[in-house]
């Protein structure tokens, strides 16, 4: 779950006759997936559609749908309209909303538009994607027809290759991710928030609101279950980030930043982190390197909760296999003394300190 990212997002939704029923249901499912993990509400992320046909429609405003499962009715529940592809009247009648108190929009909060199209609009999409984009909004394009590059490219956010996807209406799940992350950064690029989220530790983001000379952040953290346990930390003014680790997995973590200005007074920024339960690592094994009698072998992430690693690997087929042992600081060994031209079998096996174990596995060919 996604939660403590605020801001307002709106889809503007190709409901024209262009579009076939099934492609439809298709984004429908799309846009879904995309928030799933967004935590809603007033403080929260917002959601709105609007339909682009020959007159631009609102499915519902921003604070309509506050919850996951609510949120998720209304989505199936959307009717296409069918009708022309007047996407530049949607793009000012979002603009219009976008701020509007009666949309239930928020002053001050990040927006951001994402526009699923068929690659077509029979009007003028330039001058109201410019208005939008003039006045803050985030505008990111996914195209699932042909479409014209150079057209979509200018109408999207700056640089195009992080706000404009073509993809097969079949493949959107590809890029739900990806668009996901790049929406939280808009979201989150003004507040407390957390990256490289592991088992053991994950990195805290946020804005730059002093310097070395100004004064120095004070961050506290602790389990929610057990704010007793609360642990404080300096920071240098002169920092955005900083990294914390040693924590416990499967935990919810309530995080506090405190600006010590002695310039300005700014507020507290606070943020709710939940680190990954264990068995992720090894996230992948990879080979690379491989001659006739060795390769290289790696694996991602190193946790600090891993105590060592063991790598099994023998030849397919067959029955004899050989073990290596690795500290859990490392994440990659060379397999020495094999045979050429052979496939071999590889898993590698992390230990933690809880006891539990976590293997994967690949194959692995060395050269004649």
């Amino acid at each position: 779950p996604v939660s403590n990212s605020e801001g307002d997002l709106l889809f503007l939704l190709d409901s024209s006759g262009s579009v076939s029923y099934y492609e439809f249901s298709r984004v429908k499912e799309f846009m879904w997936d995309l928030v799933q993990p967004f935590t809603f509400g007033p403080k929260d992320v917002q959601t709105s559609i609007i339909h682009i046909s020959t007159t631009p429609t609102m499915e519902f405003p921003f604070d309509r749908y506050l919850s996951s499962g609510t949120l998720q009715q209304a989505i199936r529940d959307t009717q296409q309209l069918m009708g022309d592809t007047n996407t530049g009247k949607a793009l000012s009648y979002a603009k219009e909303k976008f701020f509007s108190d009666e949309a239930g929009a928020r002053p001050d909060v990040p927006k951001v538009l994402v526009w699923v199209t068929d690659g077509f609009s029979t009007d003028d999409i330039s001058e109201p994607m410019q208005l939008l984009k003039d006045m803050g909004v985030t505008v990111f394009i996914v195209s699932t027809g042909r479409g014209n590059y150079l057209e979509l490219s200018a109408a999207a956010s700056q640089p195009p290759e992080k706000h404009l996807h073509f993809v097969d209406v079949d493949d959107l799940p590809i890029i739900t991710k990806e668009l996901r992350d790049a929406i939280l950064d808009v979201i989150q690029a003004n507040r407390l928030h957390a990256v490289d989220i592991t088992s053991s530790s994950f990195r805290l983001m946020w804005p730059k609101l002093l310097s070395q000379e100004t004064g120095y952040y004070t961050l506290e953290y602790a389990p929610t279950d057990d704010l007793a346990r609360k642990r404080t930390k300096q920071v240098s003014g002169a920092h955005t980030s900083i990294m914390l680790s040693n924590l416990a997995p499967e935990t919810t973590y309530e995080v506090a930043l405190i600006p010590e200005s002695n310039v300005h007074y700014f507020p507290p920024q606070t943020t709710r982190v939940t680190t990954l339960a264990e068995e992720i690592s090894p996230a992948q094994v990879l080979i690379s390197e491989s001659g006739p009698h060795s390769f290289h072998v790696s694996w991602a992430p190193t946790l600090d909760s891993v105590i060592g690693y063991q790598i099994l690997y023998g030849p397919l087929p067959g029955n004899s296999a050989k073990l290596l042992e690795v500290d859990g600081k490392h994440n990659s060994t060379v397999v020495e003394n094999l045979t050429p031209n052979t496939t071999y079998l590889v898993t590698v096996t992390a230990t933690y300190k809880s006891g539990k174990e976590r293997s994967l596995s690949a194959k692995a060919c060395t050269q004649e």
